[in-house]
């Protein structure tokens, strides 16, 4: 199991935002945890510094793209870059540095996967290059994929049939618990369950951790399958929950 970090950007800035406040049509809701004051490539060294290669860089909406090439930059090869990722794009953010690049909204159309354009980025970049963001909310029993800064419900089911599925096509998967995730509330556990109980392609799990014991209880539930990542609580997002040299310091003895 690994730490992998990551860098949140919005409208220019570090910032870890709550996943569940993001509306388009209503952006006075948008719930702020966050905003850093050191640049991007601050992180980005840190990161490179404790070589936690394998996180990611997420630009939240348009107005990101020089701090995301900034963040890139300062680790060439070390990050992965999502937001607006689409075949058009795709290949000009591996040249600036990204090591993969994360889709989400582009490949999904009418609630459903969008074969076409799935089988257009493999051609691409190649599947070696791409993580699919499988961010989910839950309905019922079900987490539900969801789109567009996780806005949208698409009809596909995060369960072992979509995972096996989706893996022809990608190296990695990215999923955001978005209904926990900036709340520092614990992890999605029936989620971590799921997503541990199938043996496939790596998985980064996103969304609740608060400290140790819940970075442990992804472990567990997770059966030593995924990795995950910590925002808001986390001591150099301004959070009091855990600390940066902690979870270092776990992803050291656990990798």
């Amino acid at each position: 199991m690994r730490f992998r970090p990551c860098i949140d950007l919005h409208q220019g800035q570090v910032k870890q935002i709550v996943g569940s406040s993001l509306h388009d049509d209503n952006p006075d809701a948008l719930t702020t945890n966050y905003v850093a004051d050191k640049p991007p490539a601050w992180f980005a060294g840190l990161y490179k510094k404790d070589n936690l290669s394998g996180g990611h860089i997420i630009m939240l909406g348009p107005g990101n793209e020089a701090a995301a090439a900034e963040a890139l930059a300062a680790w060439p090869g070390g990050m992965q870059i999502g937001g607006g990722i689409n075949i058009d794009n795709a290949a000009r953010w591996l040249d600036r540095g990204a090591s993969h690049v994360i889709v989400t909204s582009w490949v999904f159309k009418d609630g459903g996967i969008d074969r076409s354009r799935l089988e257009q980025l493999v051609r691409g970049i190649g599947r070696d290059r791409l993580v699919l963001d499988l961010s989910c909310r839950r309905r019922g029993d079900d987490y539900l994929i969801v789109t567009d800064r996780w806005q949208k419900f698409t009809d596909v089911i995060v369960n072992e049939e979509t995972l096996a599925d989706l893996s022809k096509y990608c190296a990695e998967f990215l999923i955001h618990a978005a209904d926990v995730e900036g709340k520092c509330a614990g992890v999605e556990l029936d989620l971590v369950k799921k997503l541990g109980a199938v043996d496939t392609i790596p998985i980064t799990y996103a969304g609740g951790v608060r400290d140790l014991a819940d970075l442990e209880t992804i472990k567990q539930a997770g059966r030593n399958r995924l990795d995950a990542t910590i925002g808001s609580s986390l001591d150099i997002f301004g959070g009091t929950l855990i600390t940066y040299e902690e979870a270092v310091a776990f992803h050291n003895a656990n990798r």
